[in-house]
């Protein structure tokens, strides 16, 4: 059975709001310095709750393959989806202090629950550093639709968020959209259960108040679960799309990059990929296990031992 699987092309769109790409980064108003030589050479820090934005980190990765990255999960205090959000932002707030404190350039915020809950107050924070952020893609679903309905699987927190509700109301205008909490999908990738009986019995139970309304459309809520997209594909059939915005991050990161003239300079001469450090707040064992499954290919992780 083969699903429709499709990384939504944002390059017209990629400042919009609702494709997937959280907009109005500062770093759009952001000049780096004449003085700051080294910039351009710094690295990018991406962060989630746990392991789902290595699946960002991915992309990233393709379209930037130059960049060097610092990826930081902080699996201490995953899922975030059923934390509130107060505790969301000061989690963020922290994490990206972990990022800022080892030179990052810029921080994706490779994280629905925690972009929505949070990427404001850390550009309010930060003021300085440029951010991007993920929300679910609203928009490109809504378009794409044949049958006017379409699904959002996402964590608990974020499928009962205002801010899906406005993105509902901004950009499916006559749309039936269905909204449903899937926080155990989470636990099953931080567990590096990736395929097999046991995950597409979850996603059977996870997905059926989605399916039951006959959507032909299902947006990738957090970036946990593209690392589940084998699974799904045996699951939920040949007839539904699937979107997930990680190609689009990673182009609006590009953008950025370029715009503000940090981007890491390549050298034809030299073609190897930039570097990869891995980073998370709890068991570094467990997370190198998972990370490596969801990559595709052996890391190490080192442990923030982090104490918030």
């Amino acid at each position: 059975m083969n699903i429709r699987n499709t990384n939504f092309d944002e390059g017209q769109v990629h400042t919009m709001l609702g494709e997937g790409v959280e907009s109005l980064s500062p770093l759009a108003r952001h000049e780096s310095r004449g003085d700051d030589t080294h910039r351009p050479y710094a690295p990018i820090g991406v962060y989630d709750s746990g392991a789902g934005g290595l699946t960002i980190l991915t992309e990233l990765r393709k379209v930037l393959p130059h960049e060097d990255f610092l990826y930081y999960g902080d699996t201490k205090h995953c899922p975030y989806g059923v934390r509130s959000e107060a505790e969301i932002i000061e989690l963020a707030k922290q994490a990206s202090r972990f990022l800022l404190e080892r030179g990052v350039k810029l921080i994706v915020v490779a994280c629905n629950t925690a972009s929505q809950a949070a990427l404001e107050a850390l550009r309010l924070s930060f003021p300085d550093v440029p951010f991007v952020g993920v929300v679910p893609a609203v928009k490109p679903a809504a378009s794409l639709t044949q049958k006017g309905r379409i699904g959002v699987a996402a964590t608990n927190q974020a499928a009962k968020s205002a801010y899906l509700q406005q993105l509902i109301e901004d950009f499916a205008t006559g749309v039936e959209v269905y909204a449903q909490g899937c926080s155990e999908l989470v636990t099953l990738v931080e567990k590096g259960q990736l395929q097999g009986p046991e995950v597409e019995a979850v996603l059977r139970q996870s997905l059926h108040p989605l399916l039951q309304h006959d959507i032909d459309v299902l947006v990738l809520g957090c970036t946990h679960f593209p690392a589940l997209r084998e699974a799904i594909r045996q699951v939920i059939g040949p007839d539904v799309q699937v979107i997930d915005s990680g190609a689009a991050i990673a182009r609006r990161t590009r953008f950025l990059l370029e715009q503000a003239g940090i981007a890491h300079p390549i050298d034809q001469a030299s073609p190897e990929q930039g570097s990869l450090q891995v980073w998370c707040s709890g068991d570094a064992h467990t997370f190198t296990t998972t990370a490596s499954q969801v990559l595709g290919y052996p890391v190490s992780t080192e442990s923030s031992m982090t104490s918030f």
